[in-house]
């Protein structure tokens, strides 16, 4: 299976009980992120049918902390109802962080299926309509009120939009290799993100490699 995309959005808590419930969305609705996707209404109907997603500490498929109890999707994004189980550590690790407000996000662990290509207030945005969801973590750094993608989709998803821009597969995986070449050490893995960045900018504004 390939890597899956992540996406977190801050929880604003109704209640967190003493058995460990809590609820909120783990997606927003029609909101451009700071990668310019969007998320429409419809997007996780399929999946729904088919599965509920995993709850992990921090998108690590080796600390499930609890189960999904309710999951549905409303005017405003997929809401969320859960149990943290309270037997294990982890689960009331993560209960006494989320009662004392010290992890505020869910985040979503998806792989996208069907998209397509819009021009919204200028921008151009990958619009999502059908996602296969796999899970949804509490996790410590939702931070932005938009979307935060990891930096596996940066590069993935690049490879697509340059495809999409007239960009031959050859092409887009001399562009790939540079970018990925920048990121072996640690140390220049921010530059490599910037670079990516940069690239899909100058491809917004029609720009295109010699090569």
């Amino acid at each position: 299976m390939p890597p899956l995309s992540r996406k977190s959005y801050p929880m604003e808590i109704k209640s967190i009980s003493d058995e460990g419930y809590f609820s909120g969305y783990g997606s927003v609705f029609d909101v451009v992120d700071d990668w310019d996707d969007v998320i429409v209404r419809g997007a996780f109907a399929e999946t729904l049918q088919k599965k509920t997603p995993v709850m992990l500490w921090q998108h690590d498929s080796a600390e499930p902390i609890g189960v999904y109890e309710r999951i549905r999707e409303d005017e405003i994004g997929l809401w969320l109802e859960g149990r943290l189980l309270l037997d294990i550590e982890k689960g009331r690790e993560a209960h006494i962080l989320l009662k004392n407000r010290a992890i505020r996000g869910l985040s979503i662990g998806f792989l996208p299926l069907a998209w397509e290509w819009e021009t919204r207030d200028n921008t151009r945005v990958r619009v999502l309509k059908d996602i296969d969801l796999w899970e949804v973590s509490l996790v410590t750094f939702p931070a932005n009120p938009k979307a935060v993608v990891d930096e596996v989709k940066t590069v993935r998803g690049l490879e697509n939009f340059l495809r999409d821009v007239g960009f031959s597969r050859a092409e887009a995986k001399v562009a790939l290799a540079a970018i990925r070449a920048d990121s072996q050490r640690d140390a220049e893995a921010e530059e490599a993100k910037k670079a990516a960045l940069a690239l899909l900018e100058s491809m917004r504004a029609g720009k295109r490699f010699n090569l």
